[in-house]
C-alpha cells in the first residue's frame, strides 16, 4: 500500500506542478465564462449597418416600420432586377407579396446571410404593421384588443411539493451540464492516463519500475493519482465560479436597484409609451429582478451538497472505470496511432450517454433514461440529470443500483486491466490484437 502512495504522490504533484495545471485551474472558468459571453456578443453584432429595401406589392408597409440604429428600411413599390439588387448598397431586399395578409409570408433576398438578430428585427416590425391593419379590416379597435390580449404564463407544480413551483426543466439543463463535466473530465484525464503509460512504456522507464513495484500497484498508483489531479482541479474550479457568481449577482442586484430607482428620462418616455399603447408596464428592471427570483428559488430548492457529493462520486466512478481501460490500452500498444482499434469502443458508450442525457432533459421518467442511468458505462453522464431534477431521489433504490453497479464494474473492469497491463506494458514491436489481448486475460503470473 505504501508503494502505491509514492506512486499516486508521484503522479499528482509531477502534474499539479506543471504550469498548465494552475493556468487552467485559475483562468479556465474565466475563459469559459468570458468566451461564452464574447461568442454571444460577437453572435448578435452586424458588420455595420444593415440597409434593407422593402418592395411593398401589398401598400401595407410603407414609411411604418421603425428603424433602429443598426437597421434601416427604404421603399420600392416593384422588385428589383437581380442585378440592380447586386448593385445597390441595401444588404437585404425584403418582398411582401399582395396577399400577406391571408398566407402571412414574406420573402427576403440577401447579399450576405443576415444575422437571427436582423431576421427577428424585420419580422417583429413587419408583424406589427400587419396586426394593425388586420384589426382595422375586421373593425377591432386596437386599444379593446391590446388590453383583452394575453401573454401567457406556464407555471409548473409538482403534486408531491405541496403547491410548490417547480423548475425541473431548467435543473434538468444544470444536470446535463453536470454530466458533460464529466464526460469531459473521464476524456481528459483517461487520456493522460493512457499516454503516460505509452511514454513510459516508449522511454523504457517501466522496466525499472516494475523492478520495485507490481504492475497492479504501478496503473492503480497512477490511475487514482491522476484522479487527484482532476477532482483538485474541479473543486477549485468550484470555488473560483461562486465567487464569481456571487460577484456577479450584487453587481446584478445593484444595477436593477439603479434601473427601478432612478430611470432615465428616455425610459420614463418610453414606459409612459407602453402605458398609453398597451395599458401595461412592460419594465426590463422588473423582468431581471423576476430572472434573479427564478435563479434564487431553484438555488433554494436545489439539495447542493447531495447533489456535490453525488458529482464527485460519479465523477470519480466513472473516470476509475474508463481511466483503467485507458491503461490497459496504453500498456497494449506501442504509439498512440496504434489504439485507435482500442478507443472506439472506449468511446461509444459515453457518446450514447451524452445523446440520452439530452433526451433526459425533457423527459426524465423515460424507459431510455431509466437503463442508461443503471449501466456503468453510462451512469455517470445519465444519472446527473435525474439527480440534479430531483427524479434520482424520489426512487433511491434506482440511485442506490446505480451506485452499485458502477462500483462492481469499476472493479471488474480494473481486474481486467491488470490482467492486460501486466503482459502489454513490457512487450514491444508487436501489433496486438483483439485474440492477443483476449489470451492475455489467461495468463497465469
Amino acid at each position: 500500500m505504501g508503494k502505491i502512495k509514492l506512486i499516486i504522490w508521484r503522479e499528482f504533484i509531477t502534474r499539479a506542478r506543471k504550469p498548465s495545471f494552475l493556468i487552467m485551474t485559475i483562468l479556465g472558468p474565466l475563459l469559459l465564462v468570458g468566451g461564452m459571453v464574447l461568442v454571444t456578443f460577437l453572435g448578435m453584432q452586424e458588420g455595420g449597418i444593415q440597409n434593407i429595401v422593402v418592395v411593398d406589392k401589398a401598400h401595407l408597409l410603407t414609411n411604418k416600420l421603425q428603424e433602429s440604429n443598426d437597421i434601416k428600411f427604404f421603399y420600392e413599390p416593384d422588385e428589383l432586377s437581380d442585378s440592380a439588387f447586386k448593385a445597390s448598397p441595401y444588404s437585404a431586399m425584403v418582398e411582401v407579396n399582395p396577399l400577406v395578409l391571408e398566407n402571412n409570408t414574406i420573402q427576403i433576398f440577401y447579399k450576405d446571410l443576415p444575422s437571427m438578430t436582423v431576421q427577428n428585427y424585420i419580422s417583429r416590425e413587419i408583424e406589427k404593421v400587419l396586426e394593425t391593419e388586420k384589426l382595422r379590416v375586421n373593425n377591432v379597435d386596437p386599444a379593446t384588443y391590446r388590453r383583452i390580449k394575453t401573454a401567457l404564463k406556464i407555471q409548473l407544480f409538482d403534486i408531491e411539493k405541496q403547491g410548490k413551483q417547480s423548475y425541473d426543466q431548467i435543473k434538468a439543463f444544470l444536470g446535463f451540464g453536470f454530466g458533460y463535466l464529466i464526460f469531459f473530465f473521464i476524456f481528459m484525464y483517461g487520456a493522460q492516463v493512457m499516454r503516460g503509460v505509452m511514454e513510459e512504456k516508449q522511454n523504457r522507464v517501466v522496466e525499472v519500475l516494475i523492478s520495485s513495484v507490481k504492475p497492479f500497484q504501478l496503473m492503480m498508483g497512477k490511475i487514482v493519482g491522476v484522479a487527484m489531479v482532476g477532482l483538485t482541479q474541479f473543486l477549485l474550479w468550484v470555488v473560483l465560479t461562486l465567487v464569481l457568481g456571487t460577484v456577479g449577482m450584487g453587481f446584478a442586484k445593484s444595477a436593477i436597484s439603479g434601473a427601478a430607482m432612478q430611470p432615465t428620462t428616455q425610459m420614463t418616455t418610453q414606459l409612459q409609451a407602453q402605458m398609453d399603447d398597451q395599458g401595461t408596464v412592460q419594465s426590463d428592471a422588473g423582468e431581471a429582478a423576476e430572472m434573479l427570483g427564478v435563479a434564487k428559488a431553484i438555488w433554494d430548492d436545489l439539495p447542493v451538497t447531495a447533489i456535490l457529493l453525488l458529482f464527485v462520486f460519479y465523477f470519480l466512478g466513472g473516470y476509475l472505470l474508463y481511466s483503467s481501460l485507458f491503461a490497459a490500452t496504453g500498456a497494449a500498444v506501442d504509439s498512440e496511432t496504434d489504439t485507435q482499434q482500442f478507443m472506439l469502443p472506449i468511446t461509444i458508450p459515453m457518446i450514447i450517454a451524452i445523446v440520452i442525457a439530452q433526451t433526459a432533459v425533457y423527459n426524465p421518467d423515460g424507459p431510455a433514461v431509466f437503463w442508461f442511468s443503471i449501466i456503468p458505462f453510462t451512469s455517470p453522464v445519465v444519472m446527473m440529470v435525474r439527480i440534479a431534477t430531483g427524479n434520482a431521489f424520489a426512487h433511491p433504490a434506482e440511485l442506490a443500483l446505480s451506485m452499485a453497479l458502477l462500483i462492481a464494474t469499476f472493479l471488474f473492469t480494473t481486474w481486467l486491466a491488470g490482467r492486460i497491463y501486466r503482459t502489454g506494458i513490457l512487450m514491444y514491436g508487436k501489433k496486438v490484437t483483439w485474440k492477443e489481448l483476449g489470451k492475455w486475460l489467461f495468463y497465469k503470473g
